[in-house]
Formats: C-alpha cells, sequence, structure tokens
C-alpha cells in the first residue's frame, strides 16, 4: 500500500481542502529573517522565544521523519444585516467556531485512519505550536508566499487555516516548490491601513491591527485611528488580494458566524459580564483574549467612529475598576470631542488612583493640544 496516497485519500474524505508533506529538516532559510526580526524588535510576543526551535521539527519531536501539513478554507461570504448601531468588525478568523477545535478535529480523525493501518508516534498543532507554519505549509507545497506573507494556495486562495502533523513515518517526500509568485502587483501593500506591509514580502507584525487587536502592548497613538471599527483581526491585505478572486469557497458551516453575523454590539460588549461574555463569545477564536482586551478594541473603534452620542457610552468608562480600560476610554472621548472631553478627563484624573493613568491622561490631553496646533 501506498501510505502516502492512503492519506491524501483519507483527507478527502474527511472533506480537508489541502494537504502537503515535507520532510523534517531544518529550515535554515529563516534562521537569519527571525534573527534580523529580533534585532529590529519587531518579533511579537505570541511567538516561540527560541529560533532554533521555530526552525527545527526534531527540537519538537526528535523522531519526526516527515511533516502532513493540513489547509482548511475559511473563505465565507456572510451579508446578514444587524440591528445594533456600533458595530464591531471581527476578522474572518474569528467567525464561527474557534478554528483551532475544527483543524484539531480533523488532524486527530486523520490520525485515527493512518493508525487504523500502522502504528506511529507524532505531534500536531495548530497554529500555537512552536514552528513557522507558514513555512512548512510552502515547504509542503500547500501554496507559495504572497506580497503580503500570507499563504496563496492556487485552489483556494489565502483565507486558509494551518495545521500539521510531526510523525515518524517514512513517506516519499518531493522536495519540490511550487513556482508562484504576485508579478508586479502591489495592491495589499497599498491597502494595509497601518502600512504593516512595508514592501514586497516585507511584514512588520508590530504595525499590523491584526496584532494590535490581540496585544496587551500600549498602542500607539497614531496607529489607533488607523485601526477603524475593527475589534478582532483584519482581514485588508486578503479582501483585496486579486489571489482571493474567484477561487473554490469553503464547505465549512463551522466558519459561518450565525452568532455575531460578523461583526460585535460594542455597546452590548462595555457592558456584559465576564459571565456573559463567556457564554456569548466563547466559542469564537478571538475569545480567547479575554473580555477586557475586545473591550479595549471597542473603545477604540468608538473612538474612530467619532459619534457624539457615544460619548454617553465611554463616559462611565473613565471609571472602570481596569486600568487599561480607563486609559483608552480618555483617549476615544478627546479623538471624538476634545474639548469637551478635556474637560472630562481633567474632571477623572483628579480621582484617578493609578498613577500611570493619571501621567497617560495628562500626555494625552497635550498630545491633542500639539496636534491642534500644528493644524492651525
Amino acid at each position: 500500500m501506498n501510505l502516502k496516497q492512503y492519506i491524501i485519500d483519507k483527507s478527502k474524505e474527511l472533506n480537508i481542502d489541502v494537504i502537503g508533506f515535507t520532510d523534517c529538516s531544518p529550515l535554515l532559510n529563516m534562521k537569519d529573517y527571525l534573527i534580523k526580526r529580533e534585532k529590529e524588535n519587531i518579533s511579537t510576543e505570541f511567538e516561540e522565544k527560541d529560533i532554533e526551535r521555530r526552525i527545527k521539527p526534531k527540537l519538537i519531536f526528535p523522531e519526526c521523519k516527515s511533516i502532513i501539513v493540513i489547509g482548511l478554507s475559511y473563505n465565507n461570504t456572510f451579508d446578514e444585516k444587524v440591528d445594533f448601531k456600533y458595530k464591531g468588525l471581527l476578522s474572518k478568523s474569528t467567525w464561527g467556531l474557534d478554528y483551532h477545535i475544527v483543524v484539531k478535529d480533523k488532524m486527530e480523525k486523520l490520525i485515527r485512519e493512518v493508525e487504523r493501518i500502522t502504528e506511529f508516534e507524532y505531534k500536531y498543532f495548530v497554529d500555537t505550536g512552536p514552528l513557522i507554519d507558514r513555512e512548512l505549509a510552502k515547504k509542503a507545497n500547500v501554496g507559495y508566499y504572497g506580497k503580503n506573507c500570507s499563504i496563496i494556495n492556487d485552489e483556494y486562495g489565502s483565507f486558509i487555516f494551518i495545521g500539521y502533523i510531526l510523525t515518524n513515518l517514512n513517506l516519499e517526500i518531493k522536495p519540490t516548490f511550487l513556482e508562484r509568485d504576485c508579478g508586479e502587483c502591489q495592491i495589499c501593500i497599498k491597502s494595509c491601513p497601518t502600512g504593516a506591509l512595508e514592501g514586497s514580502y516585507k511584514f512588520n507584525p508590530r504595525k499590523c491591527i491584526s496584532y494590535l487587536t490581540q496585544t496587551k502592548n500600549k498602542i500607539p497613538y497614531e496607529l489607533r485611528i488607523k485601526m477603524g471599527n475593527k475589534i478582532y483581526g483584519c482581514d485588508t491585505c486578503q479582501l483585496v488580494c486579486p489571489k482571493n478572486k474567484d477561487v473554490k469557497k469553503p464547505s465549512y458551516k463551522e466558519f459561518i458566524p450565525n452568532i455575531t453575523k460578523g461583526y460585535m454590539d460594542i455597546e452590548e460588549l462595555l457592558s456584559l459580564s465576564n459571565r456573559e461574555f463567556k457564554k456569548k463569545y466563547g466559542s469564537m477564536a478571538g475569545s480567547w483574549r479575554g473580555k477586557n482586551i475586545l473591550k479595549r478594541n471597542g473603545i477604540i473603534a468608538l473612538g474612530n467612529i467619532k459619534d457624539v452620542n457615544s460619548l454617553n457610552i465611554l463616559e462611565p468608562c473613565i471609571y472602570d475598576p481596569n486600568p487599561m480600560i480607563r486609559e483608552y476610554a480618555a483617549w476615544a472621548i478627546l479623538n471624538i470631542d476634545f474639548e469637551y472631553g478635556r474637560k472630562v478627563i481633567e474632571m477623572a484624573s483628579k480621582d484617578e488612583k493609578d498613577e500611570n493613568v493619571k501621567l497617560e491622561m495628562k500626555n494625552m490631553i497635550k498630545y491633542y493640544l500639539t496636534k491642534l496646533s500644528n493644524n492651525n
């Protein structure tokens, strides 16, 4: 029996969109790139810190001989309208059921199918593993890098969740790579709201809105205003990509946003208890960061929407128990109406017990005064 073909056939039966195979040799071509990112201080807190563990599969699984890489498309469309006023936009990556659960389930079922015919050892990961999953996907011919550094598959485009299984199986691996590129196209680079795409295949994750909506680090003022009404993630560079036009559509009902319809009600989000938040949103991928980070993002969105009526929602937030919420609420109020906001924030700062928040409120007012002065 051809074991590799058996795995391919079973992946089709399991409705896995894309499957590829690669060896366990180190990803040495990535080492200099990772070192450069580290020196430029553009690595993120979500990445494995040990560069060797990012590029050497055998450090993760010493018995590794081959790697199975799968891809599930999440390029769903959904246009049902929502009836609330302040809409926080959700990336497709957090529509429907948490993709970690769905991809993991597919890999576990595939593993069980292999175990029917042979014993083998393995480790598998979805997104949170130490290895560079996109590089494994490229090496396994699942796709090629676009200029936005996403992996693009010929049939499904770039809206693909990646999972990989490190195995001790002896599979036939052909060391060939997809010879594809984006040609002269620069649409994604020109469309990136924050300039995180600093050139072809040059990505600064610390400027990416997807990162900004997840980090607990302080978000610079100049980047907050470019986040728009995005609550979690950012799809801009993929939505404008011509390679995502006329591609195969996914068949996974799990990724349809039946609960959220692709948005969060910001007004509701600001009032939810932790229990209410988990009950309504706990099954989506974006919930892993917790209510307060999404609440902070909702506050930034209100600041960018600039509806003066939202001040009634924001003002109570400057007395929130969480200092981060107080700080961002102060920014949003100032961004909507500086003169009014200045009075509100100066009054709130008198009662502010956290010295860091107090200083930040003071600095915000200075920042906007300077900005107004420069504009006049």
